[in-house]
């Protein structure tokens, strides 16, 4: 029916007799399109914390493992069972009304359908067609064979030999059940299909998911950062940042001022997302890895930064300043900086605050940091006149009467 409207177990009525606002009510109603099973409509994203609040759930019985608002209300397993039934149905063409057992084989799948299923394709219905197929290709098939949970080794076993003999190349088998999540399912019972899995129709359960809730660690009303003005391309870009007491970064804010409204737009909400991933603990290095070498206009020489001289984007500049900045990484600078006066022989950022960082990086590298140093004496002596990569922005050398990238491997005007 997919409504709460009407009579038998869960409706609305009664959960507005329990103490669920209208509004929470209305939500509930709204979602029961959307999901697979009655209890995926009562989870606290869709409910809303404060309604759970007021209903008096306290924040330890919301974490629970295997926490079901239904349940807390004071519904029984097989009242919430009926009620799932009558508003969601069965999942499965089985049983329905003016359709014959002879003409059910046109609708299986490759698994049971829902609680109420029983009919599934057999494993050798996927090798058939596999070997039906693979005379005219002369690769193997790309293509996974069902089984059922309930399969065994010695199953498993004779659909390879059989498979074998009907000249198929390659095969892949799925047994339903045998990982500790999968992205469909067809039973909501407690143990799944598999003990101890409780998946329900390719969602994980809510209570799993509000078992481990995240942290967010706000930054201080006042705070202090810094503020970088540079060019990249000819387009002006200013960074500014936002740091933890200990002078780790919290946030970062993001302005290229003379770019349309949508880019500026996108900018904007880029940094906020970044800056929500600090506060709730991604680690900068994540971000450093994943964002340096993003390739795409404006890009090109970069002004105003003493050690950047290049990049392959604005997302690229910023994620090389910010690697710099706050964990001491060197390795995508143009322009190394000067050895620290305090510690010789260790390239240090301007700041002072990430100056451990720097030490500590340098005390793993040990002896290699004199190679590096040695390496780029070399670099110097035969790159001095050598342009930046137009793919990477690392410095090239020179190769003939052009140059390549040691980096990336590109060539600059020679095959």
């Amino acid at each position: 029916t997919l409504t709460l409207a009407g009579v038998g177990p869960v409706n609305d009525r009664e959960l507005l007799d329990a103490g669920l606002s209208r509004e929470a009510v209305d939500r509930v109603e709204a979602a029961l399109a959307t999901v697979f099973h009655l209890s995926q409509a009562f989870s606290s994203h869709v409910v809303g914390l404060e309604a759970l609040e007021e209903l008096g759930v306290q924040a330890e019985e919301l974490q629970a493992d295997g926490f079901q608002l239904l349940r807390w209300l004071g519904y029984s397993d097989a009242q919430v069972h009926a009620a799932n039934i009558r508003i969601c149905g069965q999942l499965t063409i089985e049983g329905a009304p003016h359709i014959k057992d002879k003409h059910l084989a046109v609708f299986d799948c490759a698994s049971r359908c829902g609680e109420a299923g029983v009919r599934l394709l057999s494993p050798m219905a996927h090798i058939g067609m596999m070997a039906a197929a693979q005379p005219f290709l002369s690769g193997a098939i790309s293509k996974t064979v069902n089984l059922p949970h309930e399969c065994t080794v010695e199953e498993i076993r004779q659909i390879y030999v059989d498979s074998w003999k009907l000249g198929i190349k390659a095969l892949a088998i799925y047994r339903d059940g045998c990982k500790g999540s999968q992205p469909l399912n067809a039973s909501s019972g407690a143990g799944g299909v598999a003990a101890g899995q409780e998946i329900v129709n390719g969602t994980s359960p809510v209570g799993d998911m509000e078992a481990m809730p995240l942290h967010r660690y706000r930054l201080p009303k006042k705070r202090s950062g810094f503020t970088q003005e540079a060019q990249v391309g000819g387009q002006k870009v200013y960074l500014r940042t936002g740091e933890y007491e200990d002078g780790s970064l919290g946030e970062i804010f993001l302005d290229m001022h003379k770019e349309g409204a949508a880019l500026r737009s996108m900018m904007n909400c880029f940094a906020i997302a970044i800056s929500l991933g600090l506060q709730y603990g991604v680690p900068l290095k994540e971000y450093v890895d994943c964002f340096t070498f993003t390739k795409f206009e404006p890009q090109g020489v970069v002004n105003g930064h003493p050690n950047i001289k290049w990049s392959t984007s604005v997302i690229d500049y910023i994620f090389r300043v910010l690697g710099y900045e706050y964990l001491g990484v060197t390795e995508f600078l143009q322009v190394q900086p000067e050895e620290d006066e305090d510690d010789k022989g260790l390239p240090s950022p301007p700041s002072a605050r990430v100056r451990g960082a720097a030490k500590a990086a340098g005390q793993v590298r040990g002896t290699g940091e004199k190679q590096r140093g040695a390496f780029t004496e070399y670099l110097a002596r035969v790159a001095g006149d050598a342009p930046f990569c137009n793919q990477c922005g690392h410095i090239t050398v020179r190769n003939g009467a052009c140059y390549k990238c040691l980096n990336c491997g590109n060539s600059m005007g020679c095959s």
